[in-house]
């Protein structure tokens, strides 16, 4: 368990319970920058802490790989070592070296990519401000936020960029991306991304990787791919999920938990529609827990995809999500889990019944 999780207070004296539904926060764009590092859940991730199947051979040599990789960065970072600015440059960018400059983890959901990509950046030798780690929704938000070209410039100074989820289902986005990261390759920064690829996909002659090196078009030569095979480890021997409290244990709850916050599950949904998916992190500063009732199944596309970026902000930050209602296996249709987005609700679904888990402490605590 991390520190965060450690020091996380349990239910107290009734207290007002905040509300996500009344938040409608500001990011500015600096924000978005200094905050591209990796998320709380993964700040004591490293190497030796991942945990490889004994059963899938792919994942102790994803571990090899990277190791090797971040020991092979140990030279000075593109453009201006010991002169970078935040948003410029010193010295004149220098060419990017022979051979790969980037890995790219291709696997299912919940075999460890996020916690290998974190452990790469952590063990890569170079000061945080000259590493980059954020999803590929939050790279397009830094494009949007400070135009292409100072994206360029802000990132063309750094030695390692991590792009995790890079998606492939928004063709002028990846585009978009694929171009910054020719740009940085050129500069001579390093790349390593996780991939959101279909779980249809998997196993089948690399397709994975096919598909995310023909849409990072020029790019294909800078990237390793490495396979990652496995079962999602956070249901790896533990029980099923946990059913759902009753609407007056999970207010209950709220009023007796620091820092807690309290809403009504559709009420949420809809509020999330006022919301850029950008600011969904900072919708979730302060919080301890979070508490819906009347959990039911999303009703469209566009409000499903709105809660998978939510689910990954709350999982980052090991937020507990206590809930009434439907278990968090039922919000999504079977059309959905059957079309093009289902790896992104598959990942929504283990990573919100891990958090369901973990909201069982704050009722045995009572």
């Amino acid at each position: 368990m991390s520190s965060s999780a450690a020091s996380r207070p349990g239910p107290t004296a009734d207290v007002a319970p905040l509300s996500l539904c009344a938040r409608e926060p500001r990011v500015p764009a600096d924000r978005l920058v200094a905050e591209m590092v990796p998320p709380p859940r993964f700040d004591a991730v490293r190497f030796g802490t991942y945990i490889p199947d004994p059963d899938q051979p792919s994942q102790t040599e994803a571990v090899r790989v990277l190791e090797g990789f971040a020991a092979g960065l140990n030279g000075s970072p593109a453009g201006a070592p010991g002169r970078r600015r935040l948003f410029g440059f010193g010295k004149a960018p220098q060419k990017s070296p022979a051979g790969p400059r980037g890995v790219y983890l291709d696997g299912g959901y919940g075999v460890g990519k996020t916690h290998l990509l974190a452990s790469l950046w952590h063990a890569t030798p170079a000061e945080p401000s000259l590493k980059a780690f954020g999803t590929f929704v939050e790279l397009t938000n830094l494009v949007g936020a400070l135009g292409f070209q100072q994206t360029v410039r802000t990132l063309s100074g750094h030695r390692l960029l991590c792009i995790d989820e890079f998606e492939l289902d928004d063709p002028g986005d990846t585009v978009l991306v694929s171009t910054l990261l020719g740009k940085l390759v050129d500069a001579g920064v390093a790349l390593a991304a996780t991939s959101n690829t279909l779980p249809g996909k998997l196993g089948e002659g690399r397709f994975a990787a096919a598909d995310f090196l023909r849409e990072i078009q020029g790019l294909s030569a800078h990237f390793r791919a490495l396979r990652i095979d496995g079962e999602d480890y956070r249901h790896r021997g533990l029980p099923e999920a946990p059913p759902p409290y009753s609407d007056e244990v999970v207010t209950r709850t709220a009023h007796a938990t620091e820092g807690a916050s309290l809403d009504s599950f559709p009420d949420l949904l809809d509020h999330l529609a006022r919301v850029h998916p950008s600011r969904y992190g900072a919708l979730t500063d302060g919080l301890r827990a979070v508490c819906l009732t009347d959990v039911r199944p999303v009703p469209d596309q566009s409000t499903a995809l709105r809660l998978v970026v939510l689910a990954d902000r709350l999982y980052d930050r090991e937020v507990p999500v206590l809930a009434s209602g439907l278990p968090f296996d039922r919000l999504f249709s079977e059309d959905m889990l059957k079309g093009g987005y289902r790896k992104k609700y598959f990942r929504a679904i283990s990573r919100l019944t891990a958090l369901a888990r973990d909201a069982g402490r704050l009722t045995d605590a009572r």
